[in-house]
C-alpha cells in the first residue's frame, strides 16, 4: 500500500503563453488522506492538476512528490479496439508472465515482471470491486477489446489502471462524471480505502462530504487564482465561508457608516473654516486691530485650518480605504447566466416520433438507468433520426466543436445571422469574456467545454424547440448547476435529459421517465449465458 506522506508546492507561479496569469507564488501542502479540490469553472483546478502531474511547467516554484503519481483525467475516452490489458497498462507484464510460464522467457522478462507476479489477479479483483466484473470476469477477458463502453464504464476502467500502479499520490479529475448510483458507491468505497495522498477535483457534493480537507481554487479580481486549504469536509468549509461572509458584510456596513461620518465631519469643518475666514476678512476690512496683529492672526488661522482640513481629509481617506478592504473580503464569484430560447411547444404538437419513442407537446422526459443501459445510444439514435421541430443535442463527450478553431468561431458556425456583438454577448453570459472568447477549443477544460457547448446550442438558428441533453451537469460547478436548473424550469419547449444526477432530474420536473434498467439486466443475463456456453 502507498506510504503516508504529503505533496508540497512552494512558490508556484504559472502564466499561459499568451500572458494570462493563473497562479502567483502559491505554496500549499496536500496531506495524507483525501482532499477535495473545488472552485468555480475556469478558476484553474485542472490546470493545477496538470502542473502537479508535470504536464505543464511552472515559470517559478517547485513541486515535491513523495513517490509514484497517478492522474485520472476528466472525460476519459477509450479506443474501442484496444485490449483491456493495454488500457490497464499491464499488457507487457502479461506477455512476459506468459513467456515465463511457458518456459520461453528471457532475462528481460523477469525484469519486466519485477514484483508484479499477481498483476492479473489484482486487476480482476479491482475490476470486480468497481463493478466491471460482468465485462472482464476472467483472466482471458483481459485480452478482449474494450468495445463500446459507456462513459461511466470507461471512467472506472481508467481508474482501475491508476490503482494498479499503487501510486503514493492519486489525482482524480471529476471521477463521478457519468457514473450511476451503484458505480458511485463503489468509487466512494475505493476512495475510502486509499491510504496515500488523494486529491479529488469534483463538484459531487456527496463525495465532498467524505473528504478530510478542502482545497479551494478561487480567481481573484486581478485574474490570478489563489489556493486556500480548509480542514474538514465540504459542510465545514461552507460553514467557515458563510461565517466569513457574514463578518465581511458586517464590516462593510460599519465601514460605510464610518465613511459617511468622516465625510460629514469634513463638511462641518469646512463650513467652520469658511466662517472663520469670512470673519477674519471682515475684521481686516474694518481695521479694528493693528496690522501686525491681524497678519499674525491670519497666518495662525491659515495654519490651523490647513492642519484641521488635512486631518479630516486623511480620516475620510482612511475610512474609504477600510471600506475598500472590507469589500475585497466579500466574494463576487463569476457565475454563468443561462437564458434558454423563448421557444414554445404547444400541447398536442408532435415533436418527435421514432419507433417506441413519441413526444407530443412540451414533454420533459428523463432517461434513467445504470451505466451501459443504453441512454446515450438512445439519444444518439433520436438525434440521428431527427425531429418534427428544430432540435439541438448536447452529447456526453461534448464532441461538437472544430477543435482547431476558437470558441467564438464555433458559435458563429451555428448562428450565421448573429452579429459578432451578439455572439460575444452570449459567450459573456457563459464567462467567455474578452479574450476568453478567442481561446482555441482544444485548450479548454471540461467545465469550459460544457459552457461553450451550451452557448453554442442557445444561439443556434433556428432556436431549438427540443433539447436532448446527455449528462448536462458534468463538470458544472455548484452555482452554475443551479442556474441551469432554473433555466430549464422555465423552458417552454420539449426536453429529453439523460442523467445520473437524480436531484437535478427532480428539480427540472420530468413529466415522464423512461427507465432503461430492464434493458441493462437483459444484456447482463445474455452475457452470463454466453460465458456459460
Amino acid at each position: 500500500m502507498p506510504h503516508s506522506s504529503s505533496l508540497s508546492v512552494s512558490n508556484l507561479t504559472f502564466t499561459w503563453p499568451d500572458g494570462d496569469p493563473v497562479f502567483d507564488a502559491v505554496s500549499v501542502t496536500f496531506p495524507s488522506g483525501t482532499t477535495g479540490l473545488i472552485g468555480s469553472n475556469g478558476a484553474g483546478k485542472s490546470t493545477l492538476l496538470r502542473l502537479l502531474a508535470g504536464d505543464l511547467t511552472p515559470q517559478h516554484g517547485s513541486i515535491s512528490l513523495p513517490g509514484v503519481l497517478g492522474h485520472l483525467r476528466q472525460d476519459v475516452a477509450l479506443d474501442p479496439d484496444l485490449p483491456v490489458d493495454r488500457v490497464l497498462a499491464i499488457d507487457s507484464i502479461r506477455k512476459s508472465l506468459h513467456r515465463i510460464e511457458s518456459g520461453t522467457s528471457t532475462e528481460e522478462d523477469f525484469v519486466v515482471v519485477g514484483s508484479s507476479w499477481d498483476v492479473e489477479e489484482r486487476a480482476l479483483a479491482l475490476l470486480d470491486k468497481l463493478g466491471l466484473g460482468t465485462i472482464v470476469g476472467s483472466i482471458g477477458d483481459l485480452d478482449r477489446a474494450v468495445g463500446t463502453l459507456s462513459g461511466g464504464e470507461a471512467m472506472l476502467l481508467a481508474l482501475t489502471a491508476q490503482l494498479l500502479v499503487e501510486p503514493d499520490v492519486l489525482m482524480l479529475d471529476e471521477p463521478t462524471n457519468n457514473l450511476d448510483h451503484v458505480a458511485r458507491e463503489r468509487l466512494y468505497t475505493a476512495i475510502d480505502g486509499y491510504a496515500g495522498v488523494l486529491i479529488v477535483c469534483t463538484h459531487d457534493l456527496e463525495l465532498l462530504e467524505r473528504v478530510d480537507s478542502i482545497a479551494e481554487v478561487r480567481a481573484e479580481r486581478s485574474g490570478v487564482s489563489r489556493l486556500r486549504m480548509f480542514g474538514g469536509n465540504y459542510q465545514h468549509y461552507r460553514a467557515v465561508i458563510d461565517a466569513e461572509q457574514d463578518a465581511a458584510r458586517a464590516t462593510i456596513r460599519d465601514a460605510k457608516n464610518d465613511v459617511r461620518k468622516q465625510e460629514r465631519e469634513l463638511i462641518d469643518t469646512r463650513i467652520k473654516l469658511d466662517r472663520r475666514l469670512r470673519y477674519g476678512k471682515k475684521m481686516e476690512e474694518q481695521k479694528r486691530e493693528p496690522k501686525i496683529i491681524m497678519g499674525a492672526r491670519k497666518r495662525a488661522a491659515q495654519e490651523s485650518a490647513g492642519k484641521l482640513r488635512g486631518t479630516h481629509t486623511d480620516r475620510v481617506d482612511d475610512a474609504r480605504s477600510s471600506l475598500s478592504a472590507a469589500e475585497d473580503l466579500l466574494r463576487d464569484d463569476r457565475e454563468i447566466r443561462v437564458d434558454l430560447p423563448a421557444t414554445k411547444v404547444h400541447p398536442g404538437q408532435v415533436v418527435l416520433v421514432h419507433e417506441d419513442v413519441r413526444i407530443v407537446g412540451p414533454e420533459r422526459i428523463a432517461l434513467i438507468g445504470p451505466n451501459g443501459s443504453g441512454k446515450t445510444t438512445l439519444l444518439r439514435t433520436l438525434h440521428a433520426a431527427g425531429a418534427e421541430v428544430p432540435w439541438k443535442y448536447l452529447p456526453q463527450r461534448l464532441d461538437v466543436f472544430d477543435e482547431s478553431r476558437t470558441v467564438a468561431e464555433n458559435v458563429a458556425d451555428v448562428a450565421p445571422h448573429a452579429t459578432a456583438e451578439q455572439i460575444r454577448g452570449q459567450l459573456a453570459r457563459f464567462l467567455f469574456r474578452g479574450a476568453d472568447a478567442d481561446a482555441v477549443v482544444a485548450t479548454l477544460s471540461g467545465g469550459e467545454r460544457l459552457r461553450a457547448a451550451l452557448a453554442r446550442i442557445l444561439l443556434a438558428e433556428p432556436a431549438p424547440k427540443l433539447l436532448m441533453l446527455d449528462e448536462p451537469t458534468n463538470n458544472l460547478d455548484i452555482a452554475s448547476r443551479q442556474h441551469l436548473i432554473e433555466a430549464l424550469e422555465t423552458f417552454e419547449g420539449a426536453l429529453i435529459v439523460a442523467s445520473h444526477d437524480r436531484p437535478f432530474l427532480d428539480a427540472i420536473g420530468p413529466t415522464r421517465t423512461i427507465d432503461l434498467t430492464p434493458i441493462a439486466e437483459s444484456a447482463e443475463e445474455a452475457h452470463t449465458r454466453e460465458e456459460s456456453m
